[in-house]
């Protein structure tokens, strides 16, 4: 097979896997997703893993990490968070890839394009470092702009545990945080 025609199938491929897995997650009963909590460190990075595959369709990911950062230790479920999330970045990034970007002429896509290329990958420690509903746009801005993939995890790994730091703490009682009442609320 040529590889022009290879890139393109594995374009089509990303593009699919991205819908199906968005589509699944939100299949999944609500019942289910909150047994995973019973599984600890582990149940945090899977919950993580699906609330962040998902592309414009918000997971309360947040509301559980906040919850078991009072349970288990704080670190240990920002970190477990913060990896799930990471890895279920990488469906926005698959899209971007892909080049099916549908949002190519959206304003804040455009923007987050530019920050993307000049700033690299500190953008996309700090966007996911806040609470940012439009993260996904700058994951897909980082596949459409060839970010390598393990740069971008990276990033985004380390934006993650950050914010996630904030809310497992938050969760413990050991840091009072104003923006994380409106979050759990």
């Amino acid at each position: 097979m040529p590889k022009p025609n290879r890139s393109g199938l594995y374009r089509a491929l990303g593009l699919i896997a991205v819908v199906g897995i968005s589509v699944g997650i939100f299949l999944i009963p609500q019942e289910q997703i909150h047994k995973l909590e019973e599984f600890g460190y582990l149940g945090v990075f899977l919950l993580a893993l699906l609330g962040y595959a998902t592309i414009f369709l918000p997971a309360p990911v947040a509301i559980v990490v906040f919850s078991m950062g009072a349970r288990l230790s704080p670190l240990g479920v920002a970190f477990a968070a913060a990896s799930g999330a990471a890895l279920g970045e990488l469906s926005g990034y698959l899209a971007g890839f892909s080049g099916q970007a549908v949002i190519e002429n959206n304003r804040i896509y455009t923007q987050m394009v530019a920050w993307m290329r000049r700033f690299g990958g500190v953008a996309v420690l700090v966007l996911a470092s806040i609470p940012n509903p439009f993260f996904d746009l700058s994951g897909i801005a980082a596949g459409a702009l060839r970010m390598p993939v393990l740069q971008f995890l990276a990033w985004c790994f380390a934006g993650q545990t950050i914010k996630m730091s904030v809310i497992a703490f938050a969760g413990a009682g050991l840091i009072a945080v104003p923006w994380i009442n409106n979050l759990i609320e």
